[in-house]
Parts: structure tokens; C-alpha cells; sequence
């Protein structure tokens, strides 16, 4: 039911282009784009990015440093992590400690993660993830190995759903969760914004490569049929693509279940969902969205 933690290996480009030139939109920041709008380039299409959401550091830091020292002095038998963005928080808690990410967390520790992303930040600094979902990348699917009861701190979203800190604490655990940061329309405020590394591990190309627009250049392209296909890898990308005004014939791809429903609560249809939140994962859904059966 559990899956060890591995550094995914060197992305593979597919053997032949599949997507003949059309335009697809990247609703992700510059600075997370390069692994995905490099294999959408692979496959033979042309990305462009719109940066819709971006995050900022927790509000209240006093809670989240109370939080990170008692994971630090072993008071959780369970670190929860469901996203690669929890991961750069954790390390500039680390790094103001004068700690490694591996430092803080102590061996007695167990991690869960949800995403190859996640996973892939993890063994960067140091820890491999003892639990992960077998198959849905999801709250959902995480809870469906959960192995019940524990001390779990689990940071998270300010909007995240209470999914999984409910679905934890109905399992028997004691759940502590804490705002780890808060996410917010693009671009955050450069004082309070959280800093990233580029996510282009993968091997794509840098995202500055490739065009950036703007909400009103890129709802102009929609509307006169210039983008084919766009991306949303979140329920929060989607309520801000909803913003954009109707897609027309452009297909919505998205990642994951949650993001899926977000959409459909909108009333916008959605053409694929990946069947895994990896760059290889989102360019076949876009292949099938675009080329149904």
C-alpha cells in the first residue's frame, strides 16, 4: 500500500512531437514553468505562461516557528507534506535555524508527501518520504494508506480544504495543523513573497524562453481561438481562469480531483485530467484533450 520516496529520473522526451504547434497556456509562475513548458516544447507544441497565483509567507510566523520547533525537538511522530511548496517553506525555517532541511526533521520522524514534486524536494534536502499515496496524488489518495493514530503536524495552504486534517484526525491522530503560507494573485509582495528554487530538475528548458503574458493578453488569445489548451494545476488556478472569461474552444487540462470538481462548480468544462501531476502526465492529457477519442 505504501510507496518508498525516489528521485524521479531525467525527463524523457516522447519520441515523436504530438502536438503540432498549438499554443498552450502555463498558469504557473516563471520560476515553476521550465519542467513542464519544456516537455510541452518536446512534444511539438508552443507554451506560453501566464503567472496566475504566487505565495507569500505565512501571516503568522510566531505559530509556524513554534510549529517547527517542536518537529525539530521530536514532539510529532508524523510529518505531513502535501505540497512542494510546504518543502521551500520548511527549508527557509531551516535555514533560519542554521539547519539543513534534514537537520529539522529527526530521524524518528516519518514523512508522508503527496506529489513527485514534493518527493523530489524532499531527497533534495536530505529525507525520503516513508508514506505515500499509492495512487491518486491527492488528500484523498494519501488517506487511503493513511495508517492511522500518531502525533502529525501538518503545515499547509491558508486556503487549503480540511480534507486532510480531518481526514487524520478521524483516523485516530493528533493532528497539529499550522499555515505554512498563503497563496495569493500574481505577483506577491516582493517582501513577504516565498522564495523558490527554479523547478527545472526535470531537465526542460528555462522558462524564460518562452513568452509571458498578461490576464488581458492572454483572455484576447482565448477568445479569438489563439490558445488551444490551457493548464491549471490547483483550485485556486482555475477560479482565476474562470476570471479570464469563457475559454470558447480553448480545452481545460487540469491536475488532480479537487482541482477537476473546482472546475465543474464554475460550470467549465474539463477536456482531460492528467493521470499523474508530471510534465509527461500533463502532455499526454493535453495530447487527449486535443485529440479525443
Amino acid at each position: 500500500m505504501t510507496q518508498p520516496s525516489r528521485r524521479s529520473g531525467p525527463h524523457t522526451p516522447p519520441s515523436q512531437p504530438v502536438l503540432g504547434g498549438v499554443r498552450v497556456l502555463v498558469t504557473r509562475s516563471p520560476e515553476r514553468s521550465g519542467a513542464l513548458a519544456g516537455a510541452l516544447a518536446e512534444a511539438g507544441a508552443s507554451p506560453v505562461l501566464l503567472p496566475l497565483i504566487d505565495f507569500e509567507r505565512a501571516p503568522d510566523q510566531h505559530a509556524l516557528d513554534v510549529a517547527c520547533d517542536a518537529l525539530a525537538a521530536g514532539a510529532f511522530d508524523w510529518l505531513v507534506v502535501s505540497s512542494a511548496t510546504t518543502v521551500h517553506v520548511l527549508m527557509e525555517k531551516a535555514a533560519e535555524r542554521g539547519l539543513g532541511l534534514a537537520q529539522l526533521v529527526p530521524s524518528t520522524t516519518r514523512i508522508a508527501a503527496i506529489g513527485p514534486a514534493t518527493r523530489r524536494l524532499l531527497a533534495a534536502g536530505g529525507l525520503d518520504a516513508a508514506l505515500t499515496p499509492a495512487g491518486e496524488q491527492s488528500a484523498a489518495g494519501l488517506l487511503a494508506v493513511w495508517p492511522g493514530g500518531g502525533r502529525i503536524l501538518l503545515p499547509q495552504a491558508d486556503i487549503a480544504a480540511g480534507t486532510l486534517a480531518e481526514g487524520l484526525a478521524a483516523a485516530g491522530g493528533a493532528v497539529t495543523a499550522v499555515t505554512a503560507y498563503r497563496t495569493v494573485d500574481y505577483p506577491a509582495a516582493a517582501e513577504r513573497r516565498l522564495a523558490v528554487q527554479p523547478e527545472d530538475g526535470d531537465g526542460g528548458p528555462q522558462p524564460s524562453s518562452y513568452p509571458l503574458l498578461t490576464p488581458e493578453a492572454a483572455a484576447a488569445d482565448i477568445a479569438e481561438g489563439r490558445i488551444a489548451a490551457v493548464i491549471a494545476a490547483s483550485p485556486s488556478a482555475v477560479r482565476r481562469i474562470s476570471a479570464l472569461g469563457p475559454l470558447a474552444g480553448c480545452r481545460l487540462v487540469v491536475i488532480g480531483r479537487s482541482t477537476a470538481e473546482q472546475a465543474a462548480a464554475l460550470g467549465l468544462d474539463v477536456a482531460a485530467i492528467a493521470a499523474e501531476p508530471t510534465p509527461d502526465g500533463l502532455v499526454a492529457a493535453v495530447a487527449k484533450a486535443l485529440n479525443p477519442p
